[in-house]
């Protein structure tokens, strides 16, 4: 009778720590919450306040998982933590299926040698700051003025900023679907026929789809001709952005994307083939780190997203797709 009596009182506290240290973790987990939810400025309504707890809860626990282990790039909470990833995917990613193959590859590849390493932002004054496509799918028209803006800066010596409004609002008759996504190479093709682009002060950027309200005689940059890049052909891409300039591209984001912090990123969950890119984004060049070789990639999720706004991925192996359908203008 004893020792049933000394077993019961033992599971009673055995029973009662755990439920300590779990009231514990969900202690500190709701003080991170808020924590996180001053840095972000984020405000909910009760009901909406347990709901993004639990989302950034998990969120928080998959990071922590992901940095215990061997990777090539670790993970942070960020300003989109407060999100599952089918929100995310359909707030920021493209929603409307895109061709990548609608326009012939026309690149032919230098004879020139590559450097080991180029970054063009420290070449001179060619690269925009990092801008913000907000909940807009329009990440396609934030890759296509980044590349238009450095090749008209490596041309003229002048570094303007364009206007992805006039592309969300404009690119409609070139396959493009204002937020719901689009491909750079058929924006550089409505810029060329449209004879020009505005400037992002001009025509600002409002992150939804109004109707256009182009001015030709306050084109700021033009377009010549539309370099597209045989697809899979990784290495006249790197061709491009070694002898030409930054090289606009698409490629499949997946969840563990969605928090990426720093490092070389590489994927076994995405898929390398034109039918799953769903982002667009700008090589500005290229490296190597630990014998991976990586490209430097500007994003348009803001300078507090990855590092400073770029992100690392790993070069030669055709990761997520990121071959699949590149292009840069000629100007």
């Amino acid at each position: 009778m004893m020792i049933r009596t000394l077993l019961l009182l033992f599971a009673l506290v055995c029973a009662c720590s755990a439920l300590h240290l779990s009231d514990n973790d969900s202690v500190q987990d709701e003080l991170h919450f808020r924590s996180w939810m001053t840095k972000h400025s984020k405000v909910y309504s009760t009901d909406e306040y347990h709901k993004r707890l639990q989302i950034f809860t998990d969120n928080k626990r998959k990071i922590d998982k992901h940095n215990e282990g061997n990777h090539s790039f670790s993970m942070a909470l960020n300003h989109f933590s407060d999100m599952t990833f089918a929100e995310f995917r359909n707030t920021f990613l493209w929603t409307e299926p895109q061709n990548c193959s609608a326009t012939k590859g026309n690149y032919m590849r230098s004879n020139k040698p590559w450097p080991d390493a180029i970054d063009w932002r420290k070449k001179g004054n060619y690269v925009t700051d990092v801008k913000n496509q907000r909940s807009c799918g329009s990440c396609w028209a934030f890759s296509t003025t980044g590349c238009l803006e450095s090749a008209v800066a490596i041309s003229t010596q002048k570094l303007v900023p364009l206007s992805e409004q006039q592309l969300v609002d404009c690119a409609q008759d070139f396959s493009n679907h204002g937020c719901n996504g689009g491909l750079p190479s058929q924006a550089f093709e409505y810029i060329w026929y449209s004879k020009g682009l505005m400037t992002e002060t001009d025509y600002p950027y409002k992150a939804v789809e109004g109707s256009c309200q182009y001015n030709p005689q306050k084109a700021a940059a033009i377009v010549k001709d539309v370099m597209n890049i045989t697809e899979y052909q990784e290495m006249d891409m790197v061709d491009s952005v070694a002898t030409h300039n930054p090289v606009s591209f698409a490629f499949e984001v997946t969840s563990d994307f969605m928090h990426y912090r720093q490092g070389v990123y590489t994927s076994t969950e995405c898929h390398n083939t034109t039918d799953k890119v769903n982002h667009a984004v700008l090589a500005v060049g290229y490296g190597r780190d630990n014998a991976i070789p990586y490209w430097i990639v500007k994003n348009s999720w803001s300078s507090s997203w990855g590092i400073e706004g770029y992100f690392l991925i790993e070069l030669g192996k055709n990761m997520c797709g990121l071959a699949a359908c590149s292009s840069f203008p000629v100007v």
